[in-house]
């Protein structure tokens, strides 16, 4: 393959990111569109942050660049944390209605200061740790929330994933997704997806004689 055809290919993968990164950003905000004040205080699946939060954290993710990002380390001394709950308050605004408004506007941004992968997990993630508390639901591209499966199978970068199921076998029931071996975890590619990522609720979704070693690890692996 020429240096120009690899260019184009890895363009249009890019672009592929991209189109489901926007399409999970607009799902949310539309399933959020019209959610009551007193709804907005609920408890995420993110401990410590309500479902309002979250979205205030999604907003910051679309719409910081690596340089501002970096600068956002250096000035709190390398505090990881420090750094999300500051730029979560950037972007929660006066009220429920200006955290959405805000949403709305970074829904279609191209910035990122990580691999435009780990940007979709966030999408899908965050919006289940949004939606489930909320009692709301999506059914999830299957191209999409695949490639996102096969993306942590493999990786632990930004979360834990990798670690959590490399003795496990994984087999979705609703897609292609099947890696590793050992012990197996089956069910939904999302509840394999956020079990991977340790939210352990999910695993009320799955079956097989490896979810009690998974469910574990999502209490216990850093």
């Amino acid at each position: 393959m020429t240096e120009h055809a690899t260019s184009r290919t890895r363009t249009g993968r890019r672009a592929r990111l991209w189109r489901m990164i926007h399409a999970e950003r607009a799902a949310l905000a539309a399933d959020l569109a019209g959610l009551g004040e007193d709804r907005w205080a609920t408890p995420s699946l993110c401990e410590g942050l309500s479902v309002r939060d979250v979205l205030a954290h999604l907003t910051s993710g679309a719409t910081i660049g690596w340089p501002r990002w970096m600068a956002g380390v250096i000035k709190c001394r390398f505090d990881f944390d420090e750094q999300l709950v500051m730029r979560l308050r950037e972007q929660l605004g006066v009220d429920p209605a200006e955290t959405l408004a805000r949403f709305d506007r970074a829904v279609a941004s191209t910035s990122s200061p990580i691999p435009l992968k780990a940007v979709l997990g966030e999408s899908i993630v965050h919006g289940e740790d949004i939606r489930r508390p909320l009692g709301l639901s999506r059914t999830y591209p299957v191209e999409a929330i695949t490639l996102l499966a096969e993306y942590y199978r493999g990786s632990d970068f930004v979360v834990v994933a990798k670690k959590r199921v490399h003795d496990l076998r994984l087999a979705a029931t609703d897609g292609p997704f099947e890696a590793g071996t050992g012990p197996l975890v089956s069910g939904p590619t999302v509840a394999l997806v956020m079990a991977m990522t340790g939210r352990a609720a999910f695993c009320d979704d799955l079956e097989g004689d490896g979810v009690p070693v998974l469910r574990e690890r999502c209490s216990t692996t850093g």
